[in-house]
């Protein structure tokens, strides 16, 4: 048998995926985690170790100040982390590690300069593109505080009274993307989600997909709402995006819609193990231009589709696997990617609808309960 690698990360677990990956606790700041030779540890400072002990029973927790102090007494001038990794590392007599690939560079010239050879990896835990039953809990869980989101964002519209010039009225006030936007976080945060960079986008906003909207809402016009809330508790992210009116769509705007939607029927049917990733992306691709609407530059700004049609969703928001036109690789067996097509011209608005798909033998399992209405 191959020997195991022998891994470092230096990470905090709030931001680092694979930190939290790992170890499956929430810390502020960087600290250590080693696996070597297949065994998990991770060095804590005085204030997280009795935590440590009871939140990552599978590492054994080894003591920041007592390696500083061992590293004082033997007259060192560096007690940073790289000098205590190197430290632990000299004790078990590992002189090379491999480290992911966004690893502070700081920290790796000074392990190459205490002799400790540092190699980045790109797939760092290859394995957490497939999810597990219970990451897919954790994941469903994250999408029904998106779907509660969503659910108060369609009550609010729902509501709102249509007045001057075509304006949406919310409680005798004017209601702009930013009063939605904390509608919607804030009933996410209620149900033990954070959200942050909540889309709402209405009108000509909604032509670029990553505009988080601003001022005056109206009715009769389209308003993109894309909700990717993050479970306080786990660390998973859930992602939804809706499409709506209130009021009336006009025909160009219907047929938009609906269009979307059959590309994103179309997508779903291909998510299946053994696909290639850009197969899904181009059937989508083919079916818009089939239906007249082209994709490029017109006056200086893109319009059609020019966005991936998913991606990975887990531990962070966008993970591997990708489907777009220039992704690599094949649809696996418990990978949970998103579906969500979408199409944006500036005289008519944009539309995009994304539900969250897990990959299994057969049909993709819509993980996503949320209806799709057009009209309110």
């Amino acid at each position: 048998m191959p020997h195991p690698e022998n891994l470092l990360i230096v990470a905090d677990s709030d931001r680092d995926a694979n930190m939290l990956y790992a170890t499956g606790m929430f810390v502020p700041d960087p600290f250590i985690f080693l696996r070597l030779r297949g065994k998990d540890v991770i060095v804590m400072s005085d204030l997280e170790i009795d935590r440590a002990r009871q939140q990552a029973p599978h590492c054994h927790v080894l003591s920041l100040s007592r390696y500083q102090r061992k590293l004082k007494s033997r007259g060192a001038k560096q007690t940073g982390l790289a000098a205590v990794a190197q430290m632990i590392l000299r004790e078990k007599n590992i002189r090379s590690v491999v480290v992911p690939h966004n690893f502070p560079l700081g920290v790796a010239s000074e392990l190459q300069r205490l002799h400790i050879a540092v190699t980045p990896k790109k797939d760092f835990f290859a394995e957490r593109e497939s999810k597990s039953a219970a990451e897919v809990k954790k994941i469903s869980a994250a999408l029904m505080m998106a779907e509660v989101g969503m659910a108060e964002a369609m009550q609010a519209l729902k509501s709102a009274k249509v007045g001057r010039d075509h304006r949406l009225m919310y409680h005798g006030a004017p209601l702009t993307s930013e009063k939605l936007r904390s509608i919607i976080d804030c009933a996410i945060l209620q149900a033990g989600g954070l959200a942050a960079h909540t889309i709402v986008a209405g009108g000509k906003q909604g032509c670029d997909p990553h505009e988080g909207g601003h001022g005056q809402l109206y009715a009769n016009e389209l308003i993109i709402i894309d909700i990717f809330p993050r479970s306080q508790k786990t660390g998973y992210f859930g992602d939804i995006t809706r499409t709506v009116v209130r009021g009336r769509a006009s025909e160009a705007a219907r047929k938009l819609y609906d269009t979307v939607f059959r590309a994103q029927t179309l997508a779903f049917k291909k998510v299946r193990p053994g696909v290639p990733t850009n197969e899904v992306h181009a059937a989508v691709q083919t079916l818009f231009q089939q239906e007249g609407y082209k994709t490029g530059k017109r006056k200086g700004r893109m319009e059609g589709f020019f966005h991936g049609t998913g991606h990975g969703l887990g531990l962070e928001i966008h993970e591997a696997p990708r489907m777009g036109s220039t992704s690599t690789g094949v649809l696996k067996t418990g990978q949970v990617v998103t579906v969500e097509p979408g199409l944006y011209y500036p005289q008519i608005g944009g539309v995009r609808l994304e539900d969250v798909a897990l990959v299994t033998k057969g049909s993709p399992r819509n993980l996503t309960q949320f209806e799709k209405v057009l009209e309110l």
